[in-house]
């Protein structure tokens, strides 16, 4: 009867590591044209590399049941009708199959699998984030989530034992047998007889990134970035003493001589700073992207100062508003819109300019309350948030808001009345998810490439229809325009990993008859940062920078050349010698720029990049 009870949770355990296994074969086939050159031998690694991951995860599922029965063995008396584990297993395999397409999506547009930050973001703009999602195959998703329903349901009545006998034995041997089978759960739970519990690293085993994702498992990854998310605040990424990585850090924006090369004729301009939605250096040829897609951009191009290797701080609307207003990089798993009390104790150039008699405002064809930008915007005392609101309902296109068409035309007719200099900071959307257009699309093919890139040629069409609006506005002569992306974005290529520099680079722009004739059509190709806008831009105009410490000046001769940037799963830092990616679950550098390069110039890159994502992290917790 013993041996039955033990075998009876045997099969509870096999269900589920079935099930575990299957839901990764189905992100594995889904995700198959990644798994270029993979071999037969690394797949079945993600199975073998994960099982213990799998194991956890079913370690904890088991813990309701383990309780039940053993409460309900030592009152005695009837037992409960076997429809409650049916039912909680059913409900189980539900949740899993949900998560597991949900990861799909989450992993295609972010390449990290399914975390805190998703359902943050769905309780912050929970309209906004449905919205984002409506680009996504959901017939194909909806199809493998019913699969994997039926398959673990089927599956669950032929292996689960869901009479499971109860052995009549006295209350002394019931104790010994229940402690045993807390214990085995427990250790099983654990992952390991030692100290430390098992962690993210246990399916690390490749230097593809694919590979290592798939042999986490998804449910007990989730679970506990959630736990870490809510838990009481820490620093994860300490990779060394806190003196030392303030001082890399220190020493890496130090400069021999703060100057700069002066492309203005006049010293207070009016600025304007067009933040466009998911403008990613792919769709600009001259930065290396696809031809035809943005050619109003390459023109304004040819008559302004294009910084042509700039790297955006992260890859999400919010960190980069932050990144370009602030100064302030992506906090990888943590994003410091959203905490009222630490975001207003950031610099900003909204308090920047209004210090120095600028009139300020922000212009937004959605809601100003997304990921709490409007917040954000009064606490560094902005004078005028311009949004949907403000915008006949007749005028709104999407479920975004207003299209850049619109948003342009308002921002124009609403500068004429501002008092100069003004500042302000437009912020376009056609480009986002679902790609919806208020005409008929550019490019005909119907995939999401072929979407996103008619977006952004709208965009680009409107942004030539913006400036030459603007050119016959009074103010326009004495008005510095900044052109710069929110952040990069997978597409048109789906080429670019999370890990990837590629997926980062950004286009930055200075336009305007306010730059000097000998300067119009330059091209800096300094390495930098979305972050750096902030110092080029307040030294052109003369104004000290120094409380925006994580900004150098590009156009200072003495400020060296590096690019951050992180994601959910690691960081990635850029020399001119080396460019690597360290991923912090798997503790491994996964991405190398140059493969033969010289080991010192890798290792200078990843202590550079180790010693900013932790002193990142610490100024985070600090404010």
């Amino acid at each position: 009867m013993l041996r039955n009870l033990f075998f009876s949770f045997l099969r509870f355990f096999l269900f589920w590591l079935l099930f575990f296994a299957i839901t990764r074969a189905t992100f594995e086939i889904y995700f198959y044209g990644h798994l270029h050159g993979v071999s037969t031998i690394d797949i079945i690694k993600t199975f073998l590399y994960g099982i213990r991951m799998d194991a956890s995860a079913t370690a904890y599922i088991a813990i309701i049941p383990l309780i039940v029965f053993i409460v309900e063995w030592f009152i005695g008396g009837k037992p409960l009708k076997p429809i409650w584990l049916k039912a909680y297993t059913w409900f189980g395999v539900f949740m899993e199959s949900f998560i597991a397409i949900i990861d799909l999506g989450i992993f295609t547009e972010w390449g990290a699998k399914v975390n805190f930050r998703a359902f943050e973001t769905l309780y912050n703009s929970p309209k906004e984030s449905f919205s984002s999602t409506s680009s996504a195959p959901v017939a194909l998703h909806v199809t493998i989530g019913v699969i994997l329903l039926t398959l673990g349901i089927v599956l669950s009545h032929f292996i689960i034992d869901y009479n499971i006998k109860r052995p009549i034995i006295s209350k002394r041997k019931k104790a010994l047998y229940a402690v045993l089978l807390f214990g085995i759960n427990f250790i099983i739970l654990r992952g390991t007889l030692l100290p430390d519990p098992i962690n993210q690293s246990a399916g690390y085993f490749s230097d593809n990134q694919l590979l290592d994702i798939s042999a986490q498992n998804t449910e007990w990854n989730l679970a506990n970035n959630i736990f870490e998310n809510l838990r009481h605040p820490y620093n994860p990424y300490l990779f060394m003493p806190p003196v030392q990585a303030k001082k890399t850090v220190t020493e890496t924006f130090r400069v021999d001589k703060d100057s700069t090369i002066s492309i203005l004729t006049v010293k207070r301009p009016n600025v304007v700073i067009i933040q466009l939605e998911s403008f990613t250096a792919d769709l600009i040829e001259s930065l290396g992207g696809e031809k035809g897609v943005a050619p109003n951009f390459e023109k304004l191009a040819e008559h302004g100062v294009l910084f042509n290797n700039i790297y955006a701080a992260g890859d999400r609307t919010d960190k980069g508003v932050i990144s370009i207003l602030s100064a302030f990089p992506s906090q990888a798993i943590r994003t410091i819109i959203v905490d009222t009390l630490k975001q207003r104790k950031l610099p900003s150039l909204i308090t920047e300019f209004k210090n120095n008699g600028y009139y300020t405002s922000y212009f937004y064809g959605g809601h100003s309350n997304y990921m709490n930008f409007d917040t954000y915007m009064n606490d560094h005392k902005i004078d005028m948030i311009f949004d949907k609101s403000r915008i006949p309902a007749n005028q709104i296109g999407s479920v975004w808001g207003a299209h850049d068409n619109v948003l342009f035309q308002k921002n124009v007719a609403e500068l004429g009345k501002h008092k100069q200099p003004f500042f302000a900071l437009v912020q376009t959307l056609t480009s986002h998810e679902p790609f919806v257009l208020p005409t008929p699309p550019h490019f005909k093919g119907k995939d999401v490439a072929e979407m996103f890139k008619s977006t952004a040629w709208f965009t680009d069409s409107c942004l030539n229809a913006y400036f030459e609006s603007a050119k016959k506005q009074p103010w326009y002569k004495n008005t510095l325009f900044v052109v710069v992306a929110d952040h990069g974005h997978r597409l048109p290529r789906s080429t670019s990993w999370a890990y990837s520099p590629g997926k980062y680079h950004i286009p930055l722009l200075f336009y305007g008859d306010v730059i000097k004739p000998e300067y119009r059509g330059q091209r800096v190709t300094k390495l930098g940062n979305q972050t750096d806008l902030a110092a080029t831009v307040l030294a052109q105009l003369q104004l000290p920078h120094g409380d925006f410490k994580w900004s150098k000046n590009l156009l200072n001769p003495y400020s060296k050349e590096f690019a951050f940037y992180d994601w959910d799963n690691g960081f990635g830092f850029m020399m001119p010698q080396q460019a690597v990616a360290y991923d912090s679950q798997g503790k491994r550098v996964i991405y190398r720029k140059y493969p033969n390069a010289h080991v010192k110039f890798t290792e200078e890159a990843l202590t550079n990049g180790k010693a900013f994502m932790q002193q990142i992290y610490t100024e985070y917790l600090a404010y």
